[in-house]
């Protein structure tokens, strides 16, 4: 699917925006279109961007398959410049995906197979009055600048649950078999946590290597001084992020030695009332087996008081050493 985005015709009181359009399949590309989107796009999509650009696409495959010295790159006029981009963020499985920027005199194009929610946040507000400028270097602008402010709302947004999921561990009083369950959970939370604090690391890692490439590639300084100075700030934000994102890891790895550390502690007075049980019953099980044995001559079998007293030797044998663990508080 090719998505078009061609400056609006009427300007609204705020400033310049955009008109937001799917190309219907066999039309050509407008001359004016200003943002190329390509979604899922098919080989005769990608011919067909190339004739309107004299530019290459990239498959999905050589996306994938990219080494690191072609993630960003400069030919024919064009800046290739390669990201990767948290999807799926709001549920339980969260990925990254590559998408392409190309960066041209006359358009933008991006070429994904997914749909990062950063994506639609920008479409919704550059169709706004003031919402994009009509430059394709202020459509890159405004994406990184949108990818940028949802990675972190998503670190926010983890933040918040890291900090309950803290409280719900340390204030955890169920007992017995709801207490193991509950660990389990909380520490598949922890790991989904990790997951989306590792993502979004590693896009921001990657958006920092567009914004300094960027910054020292781009010509003609007349026209782009601005956005040099708001790729610079941007640099800046992703650094800040980058920081949130290793507390972040700290305080997750935290969780994770906290939790592991009261499982085991669980572990442990399992094991320790298993083993006083065990020391317990021990010395009345001696005693009966003493009193089992199939001797003739044992001077306790013809007393009138034999079994009273076997029954009490079996008591005692079990109550002082409880006392002794109770009184050593050892439980």
């Amino acid at each position: 699917m090719i998505v078009i985005h061609r400056p609006a015709q009427v300007k609204g009181p705020m400033g310049e925006s955009l008109d937001r359009q799917v190309l219907p399949p066999g039309d050509p590309i407008p001359q004016d279109a200003l943002w190329i989107d390509l979604i899922d796009p098919t080989k005769d999509d990608d011919r067909l961007v190339e004739a309107h650009l004299s530019i290459e696409i990239p498959t999905k495959e050589e996306m994938a398959d990219i080494e690191p010295s072609e993630i960003l790159y400069h030919e024919n006029n064009a800046r290739y410049m390669t990201a990767r981009v948290l999807c799926s963020s709001d549920t339980d499985n969260p990925k990254l995906i590559d998408v392409s920027f190309i960066l041209t005199e006359r358009a933008l194009v991006t070429v994904r197979y997914g749909e990062p929610r950063s994506f639609s946040m920008f479409m919704a507000r550059a169709v706004k009055p003031g919402g994009c400028r009509h430059q394709p270097e202020a459509v890159l602008d405004g994406l990184l600048e949108t990818i940028i402010d949802r990675a972190a709302e998503i670190l926010g947004t983890v933040g918040t649950r890291i900090d309950r999921l803290s409280q719900s561990i340390f204030e955890n009083e169920k007992q017995g078999a709801r207490r193991a369950a509950s660990y389990r959970v909380a520490l598949k939370s922890i790991g989904r946590k990790g997951d989306v604090i590792s993502n979004v690391r590693e896009s921001m890692v990657s958006v920092e290597r567009m914004l300094l490439f960027l910054s020292a590639s781009m010509p003609r300084p007349q026209k782009t001084a601005g956005y040099k100075t708001e790729w610079r700030t941007a640099l800046r934000d992703v650094q800040s992020i980058e920081e949130h994102a290793t507390f972040l890891s700290n305080k997750i790895q935290f969780l994770l030695d906290a939790t592991l550390g009261l499982v085991t502690i669980e572990q442990n007075d399992i094991i320790k009332i298993f083993s006083v049980m065990s020391v317990i019953f021990l010395p009345p099980t001696l005693v009966s087996s003493l009193y089992g044995m199939n001797f003739k001559i044992m001077p306790e079998l013809d007393w009138e008081f034999g079994y009273p007293w076997a029954i009490m030797l079996m008591v005692l044998a079990a109550v002082l050493p409880y006392l002794y663990f109770r009184w050593k508080r050892w439980l």
